[in-house]
């Protein structure tokens, strides 16, 4: 079968402002998915979804097509879709040979493949440690491509690219692990709760999941920023505690000590590069500027270095607006929990001076989504 007009030339995976920053696992699939398709000119896309199993949510992460990408920015549970639900189980394969039969009684994923173009498909389940951890997807415009034959010869550039993303995530939890221990070493924080963390996490991700399209961002990027939100405060474990637990206004001397948690935030996350030799990791990029501009504000008025406009990260922007959000819903010893509305006239008195507009807009047409959030994560340990 020939390729559908206009999609002869392949599409590598579009980054935007994240791609001088950012040459990561989504690179690195382009450059596999080429090698691949010397021996299987056939396979025209390849792409990996991850899976949260504490929401049951599977997530687009990377694509590598010759055509557009039919599932960028696309979060779906899990038991929703019977098939994959049923391979993550089992832990079996799947081919399809056509696609586009029966197309009009298919499942809504089927029906998407299919308007890119594409007819038929491999799908193997990814595992690690024997833990389900997403599915790794091939497609091809031609019918009935992926014979016993082809499958079986392309098992171990499946297997490298599937070690490859395990390899990124691992990375990642590498820090997360070492961030989680200090925290423990240094005496539980009371204010940042499990659940705070989870919340602001998500609330995160929601916000960047409706900028990413605007801002040419990927969808690596998106999952990356969710994993490291909640890291934004490490720097606070050397904040003595007489000054963190104040419940009345720091003194000016306190509240120099206090902003001095963003420069120890970014020691401690070079450190931890460095010690885990991560310090060429892309990623590691995102952390940083989640950590040194949670502060900053978009008018120049933030701290510590009094950024404004551009020059506060994306990042930054989307984590200080999910980290206020979620303070001001929360209740502490020394306040009451706003309620959802207040917290969103707050942060829209401030928006465009404290707060990113977009960040906030995004979370005031999110009830729904946050509220479904709040009530996945409670403080009261239930989730």
């Amino acid at each position: 079968m020939s390729i559908p007009a206009g999609t002869a030339e392949r599409v590598v995976p579009t980054t935007g402002g994240f791609r001088s920053a950012h040459q990561g696992l989504a690179e690195r699939l382009a450059c596999m998915h080429d090698e691949l398709r010397r021996e299987f000119p056939g396979v025209h896309r390849v792409s990996v979804a991850i899976y949260d199993q504490r929401t049951d949510l599977l997530k687009s992460f990377v694509d590598s097509s010759e055509s557009s990408n039919p599932f960028e920015h696309t979060v779906a549970r899990l038991a929703d879709l019977k098939g994959l639900s049923q391979l993550a189980k089992t832990g079996a394969r799947a081919t399809i040979a056509d696609l586009s039969a029966h197309v009009s009684s298919s499942p809504a994923h089927v029906r998407r493949l299919v308007k890119a173009g594409y007819l038929s498909s491999f799908t193997m389940p990814m595992f690690h440690k024997g833990t389900f951890q997403g599915f790794l997807f091939f497609n091809s415009f031609e019918r009935g491509y992926f014979s016993a034959e082809v499958v079986q010869r392309m098992k171990p550039h499946a297997e490298v690219i599937a070690l490859s993303t395990i390899m990124e995530l691992d990375g990642v939890r590498m820090i997360q692990a070492a961030v989680r221990t200090v925290r423990q070493i240094t005496r539980a924080r009371d204010e940042e709760t499990a659940a705070h963390l989870e919340r602001m996490a998500r609330y995160s991700r929601l916000i960047a999941l409706r900028l990413a399209p605007r801002r040419g961002m990927t969808d690596e990027w998106v999952e990356f920023l969710f994993q490291f939100a909640p890291l934004h405060d490490v720097g606070k474990i050397a904040v003595p505690d007489h000054i963190l637990f104040k419940p009345g206004r720091l003194t000016d001397e306190e509240f120099a000590v206090m902003r001095g948690h963003v420069g120890k935030g970014i020691e401690i996350v070079d450190t931890m590069a460095d010690t885990f030799r991560l310090g060429a990791a892309p990623y590691v990029r995102i952390l940083r500027n989640v950590v040194a501009h949670h502060h900053e504000s978009i008018d120049g008025n933030g701290y510590p270095h009094r950024l404004g406009g551009d020059a506060v990260s994306l990042e930054g922007r989307i984590t200080a607006v999910a980290d206020v959000f979620d303070a001001l819903t929360s209740a502490r010893p020394y306040k009451r929990a706003w309620s959802n509305a207040e917290a969103i006239a707050y942060l829209i008195e401030q928006s465009g001076h404290k707060f990113d507009p977009d960040a906030v807009e995004i979370l005031r047409v999110s009830e729904a989504a946050i509220a479904d959030i709040q009530r996945q994560f409670t403080d009261d340990g239930s989730d």
